[in-house]
């Protein structure tokens, strides 16, 4: 009886947690089904593709040969679901997935009109979260994926970049800097700042390119410190200092003419937003074609 893509993901799955139960888990099968797909697969084969002891399992010389071939299987199977989406316009299903703060409060909306409109059956639930709960909901398959606004280093997930963001020089519409467009740095760093906590992703590259352009960060003289985009811009159109936040954060203040957006000379502040899924977990259709709308959606 030949063996099915079903068996080897199974068998993959199984590899990668290291154990029958943790694969169950994430697989959403009981034990016991887990471990008769894998004897199958063993019987299809004649010979044992783990050595099982009381503690852990490990893979036998013939598991060792099939994992990149299972691995190769994976991938493919994602990558055919990548291009076939294109041509599926009745996308149904529940697609959960968590997003850290900007890109979950002022990136995403712009984009689930348009989504909704393209794939009208497709029910998308958004969690706003930190980076560190969004790993956490991911292991425990309480997301099918997420979106993230720094690359992490995680044994069991896959990180892919999605797309890209520059963050600006932000300040009141009367602040003295809001009647240039170009600044330069050192007029910048003499009026004081209020930033997102440290730990933030928009504070890492923040700081990383002051530090690449040889800024010493005990110059920047911060005022706050606050925990949210939101708190961070109404501290500045309360005059309480300047920042430096992505644009998409602010359109409507800019529209209203409280805060204006600035570009320092020379200077610029790249990020790139991530997604993140496990890598024992293929992702669904619809999880495929979210990804591919946002990497082709025309941002500006």
């Amino acid at each position: 009886m030949a063996f099915n893509f079903h068996q080897l993901h199974i068998f993959y799955t199984v590899a990668e947690r290291g154990s029958f139960s943790a694969a169950a888990q994430a697989l959403h099968m009981t034990q016991p089904a887990v471990t008769m797909q894998v004897q199958s697969l063993e019987d299809h084969f004649g010979t044992k593709l783990f050595h099982r002891t009381t503690k852990k399992i490990e893979l036998s010389e013939a598991g060792h040969a099939l994992m990149p071939f299972a691995s190769q299987g994976i991938h493919l199977m994602r990558e055919t679901d990548a291009v076939m989406s294109r041509f599926t316009d009745t996308l149904a299903g529940r697609l959960v997935l968590g997003a850290s703060n900007t890109i979950g409060e002022y990136v995403l909306p712009r984009l689930l009109g348009p989504l909704g409109q393209r794939y009208p059956h497709m029910k998308v639930m958004l969690k706003v979260m930190n980076t560190t709960q969004i790993l956490d909901e991911i292991s425990r398959n309480q997301l099918d994926f997420g979106l993230i606004e720094a690359p992490v280093e995680h044994p069991d997930m896959t990180i892919k970049p999605v797309m890209q963001d520059e963050l600006k020089l932000i300040v009141p519409g009367n602040h003295p800097l809001a009647t240039q467009e170009i600044v330069q740095l050192s007029d910048m760093l003499t009026y004081p700042f209020v930033l997102r906590e440290k730990g933030s992703g928009t504070r890492q590259v923040m700081e990383e390119e002051l530090i690449r352009h040889h800024v010493d960060l005990s110059q920047i003289q911060t005022v706050m410190e606050l925990g949210s985009t939101g708190a961070v811009k109404s501290a500045v159109e309360a005059g309480l200092g300047i920042t430096i936040l992505s644009p998409s954060s602010v359109k409507h203040e800019v529209a209203l003419g409280l805060l204006k957006v600035l570009t320092i000379e020379g200077v610029s502040f790249q990020r790139q937003f991530y997604s993140i899924h496990l890598k024992s977990t293929l992702l669904t259709i619809p999880a495929v074609t979210f990804l591919q709308f946002v990497q082709e959606y025309e941002w500006v």
